[in-house]
Formats: C-alpha cells, sequence, structure tokens
C-alpha cells in the first residue's frame, strides 16, 4: 500500500528560482560575449536613408564628398551605419541641409513631455511588447525616449538586456525614487543607456512591489505635505523631463498604486487588448476599476485628462473570423479610440522575442524575405500612427 505523497517544501521553490535564474544568465553570457552586453546591428545605406528622410543617393554623394559623419565602409563598398552614426546625421543635416526641413525631432520649447503608459491588467496582452517597440521605433527615428518599467516581472528590462536578479541591484528600480523614505534617490542616478542610442531606461526588478506594500502605510501617517502616492511618479518624471521628448511606460498587469502613479502622471494611454471574448471582458472590468479609481485620483486633485487615448488591436490573425468579428465590434463601439492599424501576429516577431530581441533588432536573414517585412510593415504602421498622435498633442500636424 502507497503512503502519503511527500510535500513540495518552499526549499525546492526557492531553487528551481536560484537554478533558473544562473543558467540565464550563463545563456545570456554565451550569447552576448565578452561582456555580456547586447549591441544594435548596424543599417545598410538604404536603412539609413530612410530612417533619416532622404534618398539613399543623397546619402552616398556626402559620404563621396567627405562630408558630415564618416561611417563604416565594408570591403565590396557598402557603407553601413550604426544608429549613432544616423542621429550625427540628423544633427549635421539640420545646421547643412535644406532650409525649412527638420531632420532631428526633438521637442522645442513649448512642447510637453510626452508620457505614454501601456497598460492592460490581462496577461498575454502583449503589453510589454508593443511598449518595446513603440520605444526603440520612437528612437531610431530620432527622438529621445526614456522607458519605465514598473513591472515586478521586468520582462521589458530584460528585452534590452539587463537581467534583473544580477545587473539590477536593490535601490536601482524606479521604486528608489519614488519611495516614502530618506533612501529615495535622484532619478538620474538610476537611468541606464541601452544599446540602442537615444533610449534610456529605469530598470525593475521584484523591489518595485515594495511600492505596493509601503503606500497603504504612508497614507495612513501622511502629513498634509507629502506628496500623494499617485503624483510620485509625475514628481519624478519632472525632474528629467528636459532630457527627452518621449517617455515610454511598460505598466504591471494590475491597477494597483503603481498604474493609478502612472496614469496620473501620462499624458497619454494606449490598451493594448487581444481581440478575443475573454480578454475584451476583461478590459471592460480593467475600464470600469480604472475610471473609479481615477476618479477619487481627481477628487484629491490628480490629473486625469489625456492628450489622446487608445485601444490597439495586438496579436491579431486577419484570417481569424471570430477575432475579425471582435474588431469590427470594437471598432464600431469606439470608433477612432481603436487604432487604425492592428499589431498582426506574426512569426518574425515570436521567432526574435526567444533571443530577446524586437524585430528592430533583428536580422533579416533569420526569416523569409517576405515573413521580415510584413512583420516590418505591420509593425511600423501601428508606431508611426502612435508618432502621429504625438506629433498632433505637440502641434507639429
Amino acid at each position: 500500500m502507497r503512503g502519503p505523497s511527500r510535500k513540495v517544501s518552499l526549499e525546492t521553490i526557492r531553487t528551481h528560482a536560484n537554478e533558473l535564474s544562473e543558467q540565464l544568465n550563463i545563456q545570456r553570457k554565451k550569447m552576448f560575449p565578452p561582456v555580456a552586453q547586447k549591441t544594435l546591428r548596424k543599417f545598410t545605406s538604404g536603412e539609413a536613408a530612410k530612417l533619416i528622410g532622404v534618398a539613399d543617393a543623397y546619402l552616398r554623394q556626402l559620404s563621396l564628398e567627405g562630408k558630415g559623419p564618416q561611417t563604416e565602409v565594408l570591403s565590396n563598398g557598402r557603407r553601413m551605419y550604426s544608429l549613432q552614426d544616423i542621429h550625427d546625421l540628423r544633427a549635421y543635416l539640420d545646421d547643412n541641409g535644406k532650409a525649412g526641413r527638420r531632420y532631428v525631432k526633438h521637442r522645442s520649447a513649448g512642447e510637453h513631455l510626452q508620457v505614454i503608459s501601456c497598460v492592460n491588467f490581462k496577461g498575454g496582452s502583449a503589453k510589454t511588447t508593443t511598449a518595446a517597440h513603440l520605444a526603440q521605433y520612437l528612437a531610431l527615428n530620432g527622438y529621445r525616449v526614456l522607458a519605465v518599467d514598473l513591472d515586478p516581472q521586468a520582462s521589458f528590462t530584460a528585452l534590452h538586456g539587463f537581467q534583473p536578479e544580477f545587473d539590477v541591484h536593490d535601490n536601482e528600480s524606479i521604486y528608489a525614487s519614488i519611495r516614502y523614505d530618506e533612501h529615495a534617490r535622484d532619478p538620474r542616478e538610476i537611468i541606464r543607456h541601452t544599446y540602442v542610442a537615444g533610449l534610456d531606461i529605469i530598470p525593475a526588478n521584484l523591489e518595485v512591489m515594495e511600492f505596493e506594500h509601503d503606500t497603504p502605510t504612508a497614507l495612513a501617517n501622511r502629513s498634509p505635505d507629502d506628496p500623494m502616492f499617485f503624483e510620485r511618479i509625475g514628481i519624478t518624471l519632472n525632474e528629467i523631463e528636459n532630457d527627452y521628448d518621449i517617455v515610454v511606460i511598460d505598466c504591471p498587469p494590475q491597477l494597483g498604486y503603481l498604474t493609478l502613479s502612472a496614469l496620473s502622471a501620462s499624458t497619454s494611454i494606449l490598451v493594448t487588448v487581444h481581440p478575443q471574448m475573454l480578454d475584451v471582458m476583461s478590459m471592460s472590468q480593467f475600464l470600469k476599476m480604472a475610471s473609479d479609481l481615477l476618479e477619487v485620483v481627481r477628487g484629491a486633485g490628480g490629473s486625469a485628462e489625456y492628450d489622446w487615448f487608445r485601444y490597439l488591436v495586438t496579436r491579431f490573425e486577419p484570417g481569424d473570423a471570430p477575432q475579425s468579428q471582435m474588431v469590427a465590434f470594437m471598432r464600431d463601439m469606439f470608433g477612432e479610440f481603436v487604432c487604425k492599424h492592428a499589431m498582426v501576429k506574426s512569426t518574425a516577431i515570436s521567432d526574435a522575442g526567444i533571443t530577446k530581441q524586437t524585430i528592430y533588432e533583428a536580422s533579416r536573414e533569420r526569416f523569409s524575405k517576405s515573413t521580415f517585412d510584413r512583420a516590418i510593415e505591420a509593425m511600423n504602421n501601428v508606431n508611426s500612427e502612435i508618432e502621429h498622435l504625438i506629433n498632433k498633442a505637440w502641434g507639429r500636424v
């Protein structure tokens, strides 16, 4: 006769966590030697010209005449550009290019910092994928971008080459700048440069959850002069607003104090939604809870008005009839609040994610030309639509 099965102890779970973290770190060092840091690929002259907004022949002529920043030339004569080369070319063209044409897209006086929160409290809505591709797209196109990872799972952080358990130590996440005690730090002390020129990040790890635990006590002991919890992310961003044009916040998949603080600091909101019934039902609950809680925040003096608000359909399969019906339902109900373009489900995007890359980082050679081009086109359509909303908020269009 068999006896009772052996219980699984807490130590077993902790051992699994430690072993998995160590193996992931080993894999990272194998993938990105010698210092385990990611780098961004270089771009062909055609890609560089498209990003800058000039003809490839014009870049070639500049290179032949020795004008502007000089770049790498391969043995076959092909010119390869780093993203920093592209940024330097933008600056050169602004100083020496056609009058009235603007290549550097930094915001000017009177154009407020755009703070975009990507939200949804249901997992699997491609929230982090959306935030990562949007942040990189904006940096590639010449904006100064800060990404803020509020998710304790820290997928956005890991995607950009920082393993939370090894690279983000105590008091090095956003929590360090929004905490309530004397250990709070200036945000410039925790901002990291990424391998994407023009994109910085405030990383996350498990300690960001401390804000959820600390806030009830802080509210109970709050003096009248202390900032409210929903003001704290906004105060942090105000300290560094002159350094950036756009902030992209990857919110946690829950509607807690962190998310409410992010929404209060935001100028714009992007809600990701997978077009299936359970996901749309979940979004309905999220919207009701968010509106009720933001009403309380507004009553306490917080902000609850936005430059724009959009639903982004993600992981969309155009050939799936029920999904298409759900998208049609959303467009019929919400009209212009649903993005015109959807993030199409793509094997290229999924496969790139396996090696902790976005489609903008992945090498074209890894995929068939049609698969890669479709993925890039779909992602660019989504992000250029959001870029248009940003520029509209600034009064540029």
